[in-house]
């Protein structure tokens, strides 16, 4: 027998907490910024880039927000905890990544090292979880810092993305060029997602404020 209950479709909206909207807010918001550079890639038209920016920079406010309103509330979750990473894989992984294809990185290098950003991104996410889950666990109330960069700071990408679509620098004028390794194309611009990966994986410890 089922053990679900027809008459209750949206129980588990009813359990988002004012801050759990606030996430979901950031989770659209980078699903609008996606939608813009393809809108983009279709057209042409550099406005679409400067919106995709600017709807990551709102998801960078929603997520920034969730947590107050959170802490203001005192109202935390599991259920909000991984809303907040998937909302965040979106709008800080996906999105950038995406947003610089769509600026010109579509080399077969620069398509591996978005790939990996986002990865990065991904398990960044993922051990600050496991680590707030043991935590719990244990007693020792909330995380007091940061393994790693967070991802949230892909952020600055995405501005640096802003200033050259500013400048006319996209796809052939893209800052620093290309080169060619073993036939195939790489655009230096796309290490400073190598460099954000990096950092985000890496073990340098942040205080959390």
């Amino acid at each position: 027998m089922s053990t679900n209950n027809p008459k209750k479709p949206f129980s588990m909206i009813r359990e988002f907490t004012l801050a759990d909207w606030f996430t979901l807010g950031n989770a659209v918001s980078g699903m609008g910024a996606m939608f813009s550079i393809m809108t983009y890639l279709q057209n042409g038209e550099v406005l679409h880039v400067y919106f995709a920016c600017a709807l990551v920079l709102a998801a960078f406010i929603f997520d920034v927000l969730d947590g107050r309103i959170a802490r203001w509330r005192q109202k935390t979750s599991v259920l909000g905890r991984e809303l907040d990473s998937l909302a965040d894989v979106i709008s800080f992984g996906v999105a950038p990544a995406l947003i610089a294809y769509g600026c010109g990185m579509q080399g077969l290098y620069d398509r591996v090292i978005l790939t990996a950003f986002v990865a990065c991104g991904v398990s960044r996410l993922a051990r600050y979880n496991v680590t707030a889950e043991a935590f719990s666990e244990e007693g020792q109330g909330k995380v007091k810092y940061f393994e790693g960069t967070p991802i949230p700071t892909s952020l600055l990408l995405v501005f640096v993305l802003f200033l050259a679509a500013r400048q006319g620098a996209l796809h052939h004028s893209l800052w620093f060029g290309n080169v060619m390794l073993g036939g195939f194309m790489l655009h230096p611009l796309v290490l400073m997602f190598a460099l954000s990966g990096s950092l985000m994986v890496s073990r340098i410890r942040i205080p959390k404020l």
